[in-house]
């Protein structure tokens, strides 16, 4: 008996490691394409850094305004003044899809912003007696 649920421990432990490798190789793998997906480097964390400000991806921002590319500044503001006014509570409408069309608009304008800017070029590395009076202080 005892040698019976020794086995069946056993077997349901590797049954759970089996699946928790899995589920991390299927979650680096996700990363990995998330990464490559926004950039890299200072363009990718200034994208991820506007994702975490506005609360939203680029790409939902798209979705909500109904456009394909970034670039169609035009359509972007037509779309963005008619579903403010559809969705306009005295006529009817929802606060919370006119909250999401405000911030997919903002999101859209902090991707142009950044696209504008040039990415700024990481600090200089510190000398060995700047990082020994650092760490002294």
């Amino acid at each position: 008996m005892a040698k019976h649920l020794i086995q069946i421990i056993i077997m349901g432990t590797q049954v759970v490691a089996k699946a928790f490798t899995r589920a991390l190789q299927q979650e680096i793998a996700a990363s990995q394409a998330a990464a490559r997906k926004t950039g890299g480097g200072t363009r990718g964390a200034q994208h991820v850094a506007a994702n975490y400000k506005t609360g939203i991806s680029l790409e939902e921002a798209l979705q909500i305004l109904n456009v394909d590319r970034i670039d169609q500044v035009e359509t972007i503001e037509r779309n963005y003044k008619y579903l403010m006014e559809v969705n306009d509570r005295s006529k009817g409408g929802s606060f919370y899809i006119q909250s999401k069309v405000v911030r997919a608009k903002e999101r859209i304008d902090e991707e142009l912003k950044n696209m504008k800017e040039p990415p700024s070029p990481p600090p200089p590395p510190k000398t060995y007696s700047e990082q020994k009076i650092s760490k002294q202080s």
